[in-house]
């Protein structure tokens, strides 16, 4: 699998969101979420046109979520997960990534 960015894309809120190759290969390893390897386009579609809420448990995480209706096993919604950080350069300044940690499909 490639190196760097798979993608990048902006949401509803104009905020750019990226995934990357090491992230899609964790979402599809067998032991995580390999179903959703075929929908690959739907997880940027989903960070692009889907609602979002924020994680109960952390500030800095975000689950972006939008209907299908042609997903496995009864599922109606593609779930992604974006964690929004900022890194200090060592000019002071803060570098700010918001990014891709995992997707899967959910029945709401």
């Amino acid at each position: 699998m490639p190196s760097g960015r798979a993608w990048s894309v902006h949401d509803r809120y104009g905020n750019e969101i990226y995934l990357t190759w090491e992230r899609w290969a964790h979402i599809i390893d067998p032991d995580n979420h390999a179903e959703v390897e075929p929908f690959f386009d739907y997880v940027a579609a989903t960070v692009q046109q889907g609602r979002r809420r924020q994680d109960v448990y952390d500030v800095n995480g975000y689950q972006y979520y939008r209907p299908y209706p042609d997903l496995p096993d009864h599922n109606t919604h593609m779930v992604v997960c974006v964690r929004f950080r900022w890194r200090s350069q060592p000019d002071g300044s803060l570098q700010e990534e918001k990014f891709v940690t995992t997707a899967y499909f959910q029945c709401f």
